[in-house]
């Protein structure tokens, strides 16, 4: 039934695609990515055709099947996948961290896998089970690129609604001087959305570093003060 399952979504995905898209979409990676073309609605379309169909399978089954879809490194079959999984969010258990973990490991290779999985699938894991942000602060340690960008972008929605804040600045200095851009942009981002509910221990946090933290994160993270407040960062 899967094999079958699996067939029939990449059948309606390959009928859905066309060249302009793929070449537009190939613009946005500086990574090279494997994708047929599809318009992000269309994908979310047969995401949610499939859903119906399989929504009486157990959670293991279903996970089984985003594995296989992740497994084939084609972008929209990931983006199948995570948005499958982001369905179960209040199935998930404790033991689910070590699978997500896996999976940003083993399939998550540009920016958009790692961040519509961690904003959503892994950032409702640790709003669920927030003992586990302290494996996001292992994974600023990472050789990865991609599992320091988690650690941030996990929580950037969590820290848009006020949460996590004391993590959010651990994190951020743990990541301070990454050399990676993305990783940069990713704990600028988180910084910038723990502002709106934070405004103040962000811009005192900005100031603190703003002589040694990378020009890319510190526009980022004031992008939503004040203009006044934004003129002071910016200052030498």
């Amino acid at each position: 039934m899967h094999d079958d399952l699996i067939s029939e979504i990449r059948a309606e995905l390959a009928r859905n695609a066309d060249e302009k898209t793929k070449e537009s979409s190939a613009r946005f990676f500086k990574e090279e990515i494997n994708c047929y073309g599809v318009k992000a609605a269309t994908v979310i379309r047969i995401a949610d055709k499939y859903f119906r169909q399989i929504g009486g399978q157990s959670k293991q089954e279903i996970f089984s099947l985003c594995e296989h879809l992740l497994g084939s490194d084609i972008f929209e079959e990931s983006s199948i996948a995570f948005d499958w999984v982001y369905r179960l969010r209040k199935y998930y258990e404790p033991g689910d961290f070590e699978i997500f973990e896996g999976w940003i490991g083993k399939y998550v290779n540009n920016w958009a896998k790692c961040d519509t999985f961690c904003n959503h699938s892994v950032a409702s894991f640790i709003e669920t089970y927030p003992d586990y942000v302290s494996r996001l602060k292992q994974w600023t340690g990472s050789e990865n690129r991609w599992f320091r960008r988690a650690a941030a972008v996990t929580l950037v929605l969590p820290a848009r609604n006020g949460k996590f804040l004391k993590d959010v600045l651990e994190i951020a200095d743990r990541l301070l001087m990454d050399e990676d851009d993305l990783v940069r942009k990713g704990y600028g981002w988180m910084l910038k959305e723990a502002s709106k509910a934070h405004q103040r221990e962000i811009f005192e946090y900005v100031i603190k570093n703003k002589g040694i933290m990378p020009r890319t994160s510190l526009r980022y993270a004031i992008e939503k003060f004040p203009e006044d407040l934004r003129k002071k960062a910016m200052e030498k």
